[in-house]
């Protein structure tokens, strides 16, 4: 029987395998899973051409080394904006996409507010570098969730990065062209995590939008979740079990004889 094979893209804070340890051992050992670090962080800075294609250049060579003519894509945050991009630029190389809360969906149909979180967004950089990261965590929750401070008073090297990095996303999400025919043309089954505690004028929206853009779109509510305590994370045997029903309904529309 053919392995079960998922391609695991993380945020823009943590490193892919802290991400995504819980969801790997709950998704057992006949899931083939590989947390993919991002592209972003190989350098000391992300560097000056980077965007969004960089990253999908970046998984076509993962799945290439590891010999994936097709797999499944899951993307959590700014590893959901690659996982969009990649599916309008690759679609034949998934058999489905997966969306933990991505951190942009293309830049049509905003509502008045959605705008606004991103003209908030673009403040952030003008942020010193022990403001920015609360700064940011604010924006992608409701007015009413309590955030942790971080539990190491000490942070990890690789924290460092990520002020830069999550920079570099919005401004690429401002000139991304991400194909909206492509992604309504994708007839593999689209799964999108929400958490109910998230910042509806943002992820609540994008979830909006592309129901009404993918022509197979299943939608899940985390109702104690948020960005920063995902089910990834946090419930990672329920999100587990709902990834492997998506990827068997997948499995059971792909033609005879597919890889």
């Amino acid at each position: 029987m053919e392995p079960i094979r998922a391609m695991l893209l993380p945020g823009a804070v943590l490193p892919a395998e802290l991400a995504y340890a819980a969801l790997i051992e709950a998704l057992g050992p006949d899931v083939e899973a590989n947390a993919k670090d991002l592209e972003l962080y190989v350098y000391d800075k992300p560097p000056a051409d980077w965007s969004l294609d960089t990253e999908v250049e970046g998984v076509v060579r993962e799945a290439d080394a590891r010999g994936w003519a097709t797999f499944h894509l899951v993307g959590y945050s700014g590893g959901g904006a690659v996982a969009l991009a990649f599916a309008a630029k690759h679609p034949e190389r998934l058999q489905s996409l997966a969306l933990l809360e991505p951190a942009w969906a293309g830049r049509w149909d905003w509502s008045p507010a959605h705008a606004k979180v991103w003209k908030d967004h673009d403040a952030l950089e003008a942020l010193p570098p022990e403001e920015f990261m609360k700064a940011f965590m604010r924006l992608a929750v409701r007015p009413d969730v309590v955030l942790l401070p971080p539990q190491a008073s000490v942070p990890p090297p690789w924290m460092a990065k990520r002020p830069a990095g999550i920079m570099a996303f919005v401004r690429t999400f401002k000139s991304y062209e991400l194909d909206r025919g492509m992604l309504a043309s994708f007839d593999r089954p689209v799964f999108f995590a929400l958490g109910a505690r998230s910042n509806p004028d943002d992820y609540g929206e994008i979830a909006s939008r592309l129901s009404a853009v993918f022509p197979d779109f299943r939608l899940e509510v985390f109702e104690e979740r948020h960005h920063f305590d995902p089910p990834h994370r946090i419930e990672p045997e329920r999100l587990a079990g709902l990834l492997r029903e998506h990827w068997e309904r997948a499995a059971s529309r792909r033609p005879a004889g597919a890889d």
